[in-house]
């Protein structure tokens, strides 16, 4: 359970926070998708040597994140997802099964996957624009659009001989759909390499009102309409296309020295050097080390598993800077799974103190328990299976620090949640706020006098940051804010006194705090 946390943290323990739906008494499911979906159910084949391995996992993999649910980054270093082997979903969805995936096919499904999902929507109209008509494309079954996807994002963005892109996806749609499918991707991805050697893609122009605008920078930059139009509506047009381009490039991680356990980042570093990945020093953290490639090698390696680091970004690391965690602290995590913050807190206890960590997920609870013994933090830490709203009503106890990481949007860390900007809706933003309005005032109630609360999210949007900070201190005048400015480099501090951490500014996951005193 402990390695299944480290692929987890993969894309940093603080992109995947409960959802609303968790808070709710009857949770909705997405229903999940089957190999028989648009299509005759496929009996299990021999292994088969022709088709190309990425690709074949990477089309099965896409399915699997929009029809299922899957996450996009969950990929470990023997080809597995979600702890099941990944080859074992090839041959259930198309019938057989390919060679196993090596550390080169490791690294282009991880690629590919991640970009499909950044640019589909891109991908999408020149596919659409492409097809014969627009009801060729609408009724497309998703295996084979899938693999145009590849296709197109292999000689668009990753600039693969054209050649071989066509030749292997045309055999893809051959062997698992049928002929027919192999002759379409053939015509379409021809046509395609035909009009990007002319540079004459079929583009939209960023040109008409603010709505045709939002529409063309949607497409151009592979995000929502929506999300488009809220941050320009509240960063500009320039910075809202620098913040798309930023969620489009590859993301760097950041390891964090388990302390805890004794490790120094010196330690780490000395790791790292062994292992030959390349890194660099945070500017922020002194636990810290940045690193672009060679995450694979740092799992391979064990390094996770065994608690010598962990995967978190510095944005994360700094909302735990403004919570401040002191030695004999008693500090409640309330939404705290899938636990990136707790540990580090816990960590920060020197043996003294208690972190309760608190969520309405009790595996998620029980993962975190488990990494905790590797890091060797598990004394200082006390699980609480419970919905904080419940619990704030029912027990008089109250903590010197409570620390509410909110369900949000995410907003913040599309780069690596490839997948998050497809899943959310303007619908969820009202629902989310009301949320955590219900989670602030909560929360509230477990503050001692004289102690702190700290509101933090992973999103840049301010309706969930500081205006849920300033509705809330509109209703509880027994709270002030409390400013970071000596908590963190002031870089991060925003005029009213909390942190904040821009993408574009500081490159790093986008992340916000608020540190609130309640009055003695």
């Amino acid at each position: 359970m402990a390695q299944l946390l480290s692929f987890r943290v993969y894309l940093s323990a603080e992109t995947q926070k409960a959802s609303p739906e968790s808070f709710k008494r009857t949770q909705k499911t997405r229903k999940p998708f089957t190999p028989g979906q648009r299509g005759p159910v496929r009996k299990p084949q021999n292994l088969n040597l022709e088709v190309s391995p990425h690709r074949a996992v990477s089309a099965v993999r896409l399915m699997r994140i929009e029809f299922g649910g899957a996450f996009a980054d969950l990929l470990n270093e023997k080809g597995k997802g979600s702890g099941s082997n990944e080859m074992s979903y090839v041959e259930r969805t198309i019938g057989f099964r390919t060679r196993d995936l090596d550390d080169r096919d490791l690294r282009l499904v991880t690629d590919v996957v991640g970009g499909t999902i950044r640019w589909r929507r891109y991908l999408d109209h020149l596919i659409g624009s492409l097809c014969h008509n627009e009801r060729t494309f609408r009724n497309m079954e998703p295996l084979l659009l899938q693999i145009l996807r590849i296709g197109f994002y292999e000689i668009i963005k990753l600039d693969m001989p054209a050649y071989a892109v066509v030749d292997e996806n045309v055999r893809l749609a051959k062997i698992a759909l049928r002929p027919g499918a192999g002759d379409l991707v053939n015509g379409i991805l021809r046509k395609l390499v035909s009009l990007k050697e002319k540079d004459a893609l079929p583009l939209p122009k960023v040109e008409g009102d603010d709505r045709a605008q939002a529409r063309a920078l949607a497409t151009l930059h592979s995000h929502p309409v929506w999300m488009v139009r809220r941050w320009v509506k509240y960063l500009g047009l320039d910075e809202a296309t620098k913040l798309m381009t930023w969620n489009n490039t590859d993301p760097g991680f950041s390891l964090r020295a388990n302390m805890g356990r004794g490790i120094t980042r010196a330690d780490l570093v000395e790791r790292l050097n062994s292992l030959k990945v390349p890194h660099e020093l945070s500017l922020h953290l002194e636990d810290f080390v940045r690193i672009k490639t060679g995450l694979q090698m740092v799992v391979q390696a064990g390094l996770l598993k065994e608690g010598i680091c962990s995967v978190q970004d510095e944005s994360a690391g700094l909302v735990v800077s403004v919570v401040k965690p002191q030695p004999g602290d008693r500090i409640l995590d309330a939404c705290a799974a899938p636990g990136g913050k707790t540990l580090f807190m816990a960590s920060c206890l020197k043996r003294q103190g208690m972190i309760y960590a608190m969520d309405v997920n009790e595996g998620r609870l029980r993962i975190l328990g488990e990494t905790a013994k590797s890091h060797q933090v598990n004394g200082l830490i006390t699980t609480i299976h419970s919905d904080l709203r419940v619990f704030a009503e029912t027990k008089e106890v109250q903590y010197d620090k409570v620390l509410l990481d909110a369900p949000c949007s995410g907003l913040g860390v599309l780069s690596k949640r490839a997948d998050l900007r497809w899943n959310r809706k303007l619908e969820d933003m009202e629902e989310l706020t009301n949320l955590q309005d219900e989670l602030l005032d909560s929360a509230s109630k477990l503050v001692k006098p004289g102690g702190f609360l700290i509101y933090s999210t992973c999103s840049i949007d301010p309706e969930e940051n500081q205006g849920r900070v300033e509705a809330f201190l509109l209703r509880h005048p027994e709270f002030s804010v409390d400013p970071v400015d000596r908590l963190v480099p002031s870089s991060f501090v925003t005029l009213q006194g909390f942190f904040l951490s821009n993408p574009v500014k500081h490159y790093l996951d986008g992340a916000f705090a608020a540190r609130l005193v309640r009055a003695l």
